[in-house]
């Protein structure tokens, strides 16, 4: 049997103000064409659906075009559970009327099904986001104290209802220990540790996991994050998106493939000084990106973010921290500026921001600068000379 696994879909997500429900909308047609393509029997959606609990109409209008396509058009049958962005309840709405079309939505509780394919047939068990308060409550077991004992909790329930020997398959949305986070997950709890350990799906021949953006494996090579949809941080430049395609044999060994996704946007960060940039966007093929310049330029710039949408329309933010953090800048003191010179002054926060010390050239300019501002104060606006002008420490 051939499942796709993907996850995070985050639809209706904003990132750095700019709406990218279009950019979502053009891979998620990728990824139809690929279901029809490779003869998907499933797509495994593990979670995080929605960016949040109340997504946009715009991103309810695309979830319901893809789900359309997807199970009507293409035939195909699709799991998908909620995500700790997802409201449960909203995403879950409907589920049992739906599952006659073969859209199978794990909102609030888990839920099993059974497929079958030529060698016979296979479980696909689907745990939603196991908050454990809410757990808790809904089976009254008081020691369900943390994520790791309510997922287990969840599995143990739903596996004593599956016939043993069978080929099984699970969607999860947790943090599993030793996986690797990325910027834009929203942590599942403040404090303490949300993790819970690879070994809770032992008995499981797949493991579709969502909830970490980056595509990777976790203790065994199916235990599988399959990543987010898009890139949805600067921290994630780096990252391969992709969706899996899982072949799941009449043993239940399973073959993987991952698919490259290929965004109309790419998300980029950019390094150097104000000209450089400009400059390497005259041979740049891809300057609707979406950019993160980080300007090493030492000095003050007027309208860095204007001059760098000129070439870049979709430069979204700048990084100027080598101008902020400079070397020994956190060894400068917090000494009393009444008692230094303007000179001594203008030395010290250069230095702070920029980890040199100023040359003859920028001295001088600081001193004439100092010296025009001192003689129109001196004068006034009329030319007329100002009482206590004197006081070079005057505030």
């Amino acid at each position: 049997m051939r499942f796709l696994h993907t996850s995070d879909w985050h639809l209706g997500r904003l990132f750095f103000g700019v709406h990218l429900t279009e950019d979502q909308a053009g891979v998620l047609d990728q990824l139809v064409l690929l279901v029809r393509e490779a003869k998907i029997d499933c797509v495994l959606l593990a979670g995080d659906v929605y960016d949040r609990a109340l997504p946009p109409p715009d991103a309810v209008r695309l979830l319901d075009d893809i789900v359309t396509r997807l199970v009507i058009e293409a035939g195909t049958a699709v799991v998908m559970i909620a995500g700790n962005h997802d409201s449960a309840e909203r995403l879950g709405f409907g589920a049992r009327v739906l599952e006659a079309g073969g859209l199978h939505v794990a909102g609030t509780r888990p839920l099993a099904l059974t497929l079958a394919d030529a060698s016979g047939s296979i479980d696909v068990v689907a745990v939603p986001y196991a908050e454990p308060a809410v757990v808790r409550a809904r089976l009254g077991d008081d020691t369900l104290v943390d994520h790791e004992k309510a997922l287990v909790a969840e599995l143990d329930r739903m596996a004593a209802g599956l016939e043993p020997g069978r080929r099984r398959v699970v969607l999860a949305h947790a943090f599993v220990t030793g996986a690797v986070e990325s910027e834009s997950e929203r942590p599942l709890v403040v404090g303490g540790s949300a993790s819970v350990a690879a070994r809770c799906f032992d008995g499981f021949d797949y493991v579709a996991l969502g909830h970490l953006h980056r595509p990777q494996t976790v203790a065994r090579s199916v235990v599988r994050y399959s990543g987010s949809l898009l890139k949805y941080s600067f921290a994630e430049a780096d990252h391969a998106k992709s969706v899996t395609i899982v072949e799941v044999d009449e043993r239940g060994v399973c073959r993987t493939e991952d698919i490259a996704l290929s965004p109309r946007r790419d998300v980029r960060v950019l390094r150097g000084t104000l000209e450089e940039l400009q400059r390497g966007a005259a041979t740049d093929s891809a300057r609707d990106d979406y950019i993160l310049a980080e300007l090493t330029d030492r000095g003050a710039i007027l309208d860095a973010i204007g001059k760098l949408r000129r070439c870049y329309p979709n430069c979204l933010h700048i990084d100027r921290t080598s101008f902020f953090d400079a070397p020994g800048a956190e060894q400068a003191t917090r000494a009393d500026h009444r008692r230094h010179t303007e000179a001594e002054l203008f030395g010290s926060f250069f230095r702070e921001v920029t980890g040199g010390e100023p040359n003859a050239e920028e001295t001088l300019a600081f001193a004439e600068v100092v010296a025009r501002v001192r003689g129109a104060d001196a004068t006034g606006a009329n030319g007329t000379a100002r009482a206590g002008s004197g006081d070079d420490n005057a505030q």
